[in-house]
């Protein structure tokens, strides 16, 4: 039974697999608001969501709101569900999977928002650095699908960060990072961040586990442990200082390597160096890989510190670039979908409605690659906007509106709420633009 009548078949398909994280009145409420924030044009308000699914002279606002403030669901268990249908769907059978892990901030206003305080924001345009809001540590997927020629990063954990709070970003990521391992247990999980991420909650992650970050400039490198020398005392935990990441290239030996990164094909020249970074990861054996873009013979462009230990150093630098899929899920959800626009300002209201909206970001994406790809959108797109002369793939903004055209196809069938063919949606989209041109 369709929960409502806005909502298409092959969305709810989707959706269905996410049906154990609710109880029936509230599926229902998840399934049309999943809808009316992917439908709506406007602002990603909750109310903007129940504009978006066409139900406003049918529910009362405040059903909506309670279900952030107070419906029983569980927004880690939804993303525990809903990154098992992305490893389902789109990762193959007993790949690795690449998990991307970033902060982002939201911008707030008001001192009853739960959880908004000044911190820092990796968008903010002044030379301070940060911004008022909610800020969100957030865990992706990182997938290759077979339209595209960029990875994308499709987030199943956000998790509010409050300064000086219970957990540090460190701690949270840790967190997130030990759940998804034991949801997929017996699958490797190859984990990157950025320089902000290290510390003492990394040391202990499961061994399935790898993690790979960039590595501070002020970080201090030692040898491996020299082997016990059969006196008295406690054995050494770290060998000579081998020095900063300076330190370290001012003497190391750089080879010539072929790197994919960021699209492209270069020719760089790589050092690796297997050490202990006791300050911050302690005996954990660790690699560092150095990146000189050039042939200079001082300094070094990129610094690497992984737990992997097997894979060849120029992968690593690809996998390390990949990490840059989630910054682009940060600006997408931001400008397609409005997430992080809702006013809401109680504890459980805050903690839920981010996640929501990056779920939908996910969401989105999964019902694109299950259901609405087809080879002639792109081409649709160059002939309704011939401008983009270089365009061969499908960007997010295309996902989201073909999933729109198919929900308004929907609203109009004569039936049910089945899914529309391409034909039927651009019947009436062609409907919908004629009747525009008449009224101007």
């Amino acid at each position: 039974m369709l929960p409502d009548p806005t909502v298409p078949a092959s969305l709810l398909a989707v959706l269905g697999a996410l049906r154990g994280c609710f109880t029936f009145p509230t599926f229902s409420t998840f399934s049309v608001l999943v809808t009316g924030l992917i439908a709506n044009t406007g602002r990603g308000t909750v109310t903007g969501m129940l504009l978006g699914a066409n139900v406003t002279r049918h529910w009362s606002h405040d059903r909506v709101h309670a279900f952030f403030s107070r419906a029983s669901w569980d927004a880690q268990t939804l993303g525990a569900s809903l990154s098992h249908l992305v490893v389902r769907s789109l990762v193959p059978d007993d790949a690795v999977l690449t998990v991307a892990v970033d902060d982002t901030l939201f911008k707030r206003r008001g001192k009853k928002v739960f959880g908004a305080a000044w911190q820092h924001d990796g968008s903010a345009t002044g030379r301070d650095g940060i911004g008022y809001g909610t800020c969100f540590v957030v865990l992706g997927i990182v997938v290759d699908l077979p339209f595209l020629t960029r990875p994308v990063c499709l987030p199943v954990a956000a998790r509010l960060h409050r300064p000086k709070g219970e957990q540090t970003k460190v701690e949270l990521a840790a967190s997130m990072i030990r759940f998804l391992a034991a949801c997929h247990w017996g699958r490797r999980i190859d984990v990157v961040a950025d320089a902000a991420y290290h510390g003492r909650a990394l040391r202990d992650l499961p061994a399935q586990v790898t993690f790979t970050t960039r590595l501070p400039a002020s970080a201090v490198l030692y040898d491996l442990a020299p082997p016990p020398t059969g006196r008295r005392g406690r054995p050494r935990l770290k060998g000579e200082r081998l020095g900063t990441p300076a330190e370290l290239a001012a003497t190391a030996r750089f080879t010539p390597h072929t790197v994919t990164r960021y699209g492209r094909t270069e020719n760089v020249f790589l050092a690796t160096c297997t050490c202990l970074w006791y300050g911050s990861l302690h005996t954990r054996t660790l690699r560092v890989v150095l990146l000189r873009d050039d042939a200079t013979d001082t300094g070094y462009d990129l610094a690497l510190v992984t737990t992997d230990l097997t894979t060849p150093a120029p992968q690593l630098i690809t996998r390390y670039a990949r990490r840059w899929s989630i910054e682009v899920t940060f600006a997408e959800a931001r400008e397609m979908l409005g997430v992080g626009q809702a006013r809401n300002r109680t504890r459980t209201a805050v903690v839920r409605t981010v996640p929501f909206g990056l779920y939908c970001y996910t969401i989105t994406v999964v019902w694109y690659a299950l259901h609405g790809h087809h080879p002639a959108d792109t081409a649709d797109r160059r002939e309704r906007q011939p401008w983009y002369l270089t365009k061969t793939t499908p960007a997010f903004s295309d996902m989201a509106a073909k999933l729109r055209r198919t929900i308004i196809a929907a609203r109009f069938m004569p039936i049910d709420a089945g899914q529309p063919t391409d034909t039927e949606i651009r019947v009436v989209q062609q409907a919908w633009a004629a009747g525009c041109a008449d009224l101007t």
